[in-house]
């Protein structure tokens, strides 16, 4: 089975890459299984339902989310029908949404699960405790378990990917929209990378106009962060391979398009 995880998307920029790209990703590497982070997709604060059944005509599976899911408060009228969109498992459990699902591919069930770090981010339930409870209630069902870790530091994504190993199939890190070259499989069999990196505007910072982020590092006055609409893009993302009969992967490849390294006639 192979997996398609596309990063973070920010903004109109961003959701353009997955319309133009995503249908050729997968004529070309003919993932089983497709999940996008959709937590930027709204000018870079959340989601609108629009947006999210878009992802799916684009030919996603799943759409994960994470600290920006309710900033687009519009989330609130269809999260619990939006059977296909996950948000962090360790929010509150009094919110609406859940954090996993569960999706059939081929004869395989496949459980995908996204969650938030705490440090240097909002207090939330303790992820290490909540992967435990999910575990116990998924493992029953199956091998094949995806987790999108939405966490700010290193050091937490690699201790969650270290603490998780042999006992899911893959945990790649979202959030802080920089690819990292870190991609391997852990000896018991877990795909790891710490930072997918984002799909959105190339030339910004972090996907934001550029110029407002430089001015609040040199004077430190509040400023408003804009999604750019126009100027070059990126697409990051990463494929896996995971064995249908162990869960555990294979193969573990990034995938980055933009100017400098272009995706053309269907491959790179």
């Amino acid at each position: 089975m192979k997996i398609l995880f596309v990063g973070d998307v920010v903004g109109s920029l961003g959701r353009q890459m997955v319309d133009t790209y995503l249908p050729q990703l997968k004529k070309h590497y003919k993932p089983q299984l497709t999940i996008l982070n959709g937590e930027n997709a709204a000018a870079g604060r959340g989601i609108t339902e629009k947006i999210y059944k878009q992802f799916l005509q684009s030919g996603v599976d799943i759409v994960t989310m994470g600290n920006h899911t309710w900033d687009n408060r519009e989330i609130f009228e269809f999260i619990d029908g939006a059977k296909k969109l996950i948000r962090p498992a360790n929010f509150p459990k009094s919110v609406p949404g859940v954090g996993l699902v569960y999706v059939k591919v081929n004869a395989i069930e496949v459980a995908v699960i996204n969650l938030q770090g705490r440090v240097f981010m909002n207090t939330l339930d303790d992820p290490f405790q909540v992967i435990e409870e999910l575990l116990e209630q998924c493992s029953a069902r199956t091998k094949h378990i995806f987790v999108d870790f939405h966490a700010e530091t290193t050091s937490e994504k690699q201790a969650m990917a270290w603490y998780l190993d042999g006992r899911i199939s893959a945990l790649v890190g979202t959030h802080t929209h920089v690819q990292t070259n870190d991609a391997r499989i852990l000896p018991q069999g877990t795909a790891y990378l710490t930072d997918v990196g984002m799909t959105g505007p190339y030339d910004g910072i972090l996907g934001m106009e550029r110029n407002a982020i430089i001015g609040k590092f040199l004077n430190q006055l509040p400023a408003r962060f804009v999604v750019p609409d126009n100027g070059p893009t990126i697409l990051s993302a990463c494929i896996i391979e995971v064995d249908d009969t162990s869960g555990k992967s294979k193969s573990i490849q990034p995938i980055q398009i933009s100017p400098d390294k272009p995706f053309l006639e269907g491959g790179f």
